[in-house]
């Protein structure tokens, strides 16, 4: 890949990704493979006058043996260390970068049921923290090609062609050709007027119909507002979370969402791919999951289970089926991706930046606005070329939001 796309891809992390305040920390969570490209957007971040720039390194094999020889018992154990440093992320609020490129089959060979039981056990202590750091600090979600990942999507090539072609994809997807920063400003000013259109509708319901058997409702607050590209921290930093980003997003109502919904691309579920699989909803919850593969049924129903708001929505995301990411004709097995290749929705925690002045209400009230709680949020693809959403409007109006798979408004 040309060095000069590198380091334009590595500064548009620091500067539009995340956005680095002087003097503020940076963490940088990334895998042993692509350490190349880690130490461009660490060069990057103190050329934004990061006052530290920490590296904590993953790779995917150490991370598979730690599950196989370690006990339940000591992976679903936090230690006093590990819960000192997320006191510390709530105290000092650094910079997140999460730069992405594991194998999408990673963990296919463990054990499931114990990795389920670990994310039970730890999830709600993790998530106590990350709930006092919302919306307070910046982060990003970036892909760079692993090897293993560029052969999943590419098998019939070299592992030097395969990673060239994702390479290219992913400059493509996250407009790094010319004037990457500028492209973003362009892009996020796009996405925002479109936010204003669906906000102006006031909408109260989002019936989705497709030939592939979804038919489906479900229904935002009056307060609902939906969000896309950049984001605000509550002191007024401006920062994009996802990189490629083209959704208009919202959080609906947890017990509103009734019918049935196919997704129409595959799911990473922990560490395997699940694909032909749908969700029939009553009342908000998930009752019946559809899948053709048992195995693949048995892992979403284990991902369901989870928690309480496991099995109710967080997110609805609008995304034409026509994206610069559906455009490129791959399937990434990676959801930053593929969730915005088409509309999906999202399993899991919702969104309280979504709500109109939020940060005027308390807990209680957010509850009651029917925002769901979960330590998981797992977005599945539900776009596709003959998806038509209609909008019931508070005003009582019937307004097509998507046709044939691409906006309509």
């Amino acid at each position: 890949m040309n060095k000069s796309l590198l380091k334009n891809y590595a500064r548009l992390v620091a500067r539009r990704g995340v956005n680095v305040q002087k003097g503020q920390d940076v963490i940088i969570n990334s895998n042993i493979e692509i350490a190349y490209f880690t130490e461009l957007v660490v060069k990057e971040c103190y050329k934004a006058k990061a006052r530290s720039v920490r590296v904590e390194w993953s790779n995917d094999e150490i991370s598979k043996m730690n599950y196989k020889y370690q006990s339940l018992e000591t992976l679903s154990t936090i230690p006093a260390w590990a819960e000192e440093r997320l006191k510390y992320y709530v105290e000092t609020l650094p910079a997140q970068i999460h730069l992405l490129s594991s194998d999408p089959d990673a963990f296919n060979d463990v054990d499931q049921v114990k990795m389920n039981k670990v994310r039970m056990a730890t999830g709600p202590i993790i998530m106590k923290y990350r709930e006092q750091m919302d919306n307070k600090y910046q982060w990003t979600i970036v892909g760079i090609p692993g090897e293993k990942w560029a052969k999943k999507i590419f098998p019939n090539d070299s592992k030097k062609v395969a990673m060239k072609k994702l390479w290219n994809a992913i400059i493509h997807t996250t407009r790094v050709d010319g004037n990457p920063e500028a492209n973003w400003d362009a892009h996020n000013k796009d996405i925002r007027e479109k936010c204003n259109k669906l906000n102006d509708l006031v909408i109260k319901e989002l019936h989705y119909k497709s030939k592939n058997g979804t038919d489906f409702t479900v229904g935002l607050d009056k307060t609902a507002l939906f969000a896309g590209g950049s984001e605000k921290t509550l002191g007024g930093v401006e920062y994009n979370p996802n990189m490629p980003t083209e959704e208009c997003f919202t959080s609906p109502n947890k017990l509103s969402a009734n019918g049935t919904i196919y997704s129409t691309k595959p799911l990473s579920v922990m560490g395997k791919v699940v694909n032909d699989f749908g969700f029939k909803f009553e009342n908000g919850k998930v009752v019946e999951v559809l899948a053709k593969c048992e195995e693949h049924k048995k892992l979403l129903e284990q991902l369901i289970s989870l928690d309480e708001g496991a099995r109710m929505l967080g997110e609805v995301a609008l995304v034409p089926f026509n994206s610069p990411v559906n455009e490129t004709g791959i399937l990434f097995f990676n959801t930053l991706y593929d969730e915005n290749a088409c509309c999906h929705l999202a399993l899991g925690r919702a969104f309280n930046e979504c709500i109109r002045d939020y940060q005027k209400l308390s807990e209680e009230e957010i509850n009651k606005i029917g925002l769901n709680k979960s330590m998981i949020h797992v977005d599945f693809m539900v776009g596709s070329s003959d998806l038509n959403i209609t909008a019931t409007t508070y005003s009582g109006e019937s307004v097509a939001i998507f046709k044939d798979g691409t906006w309509a408004i």
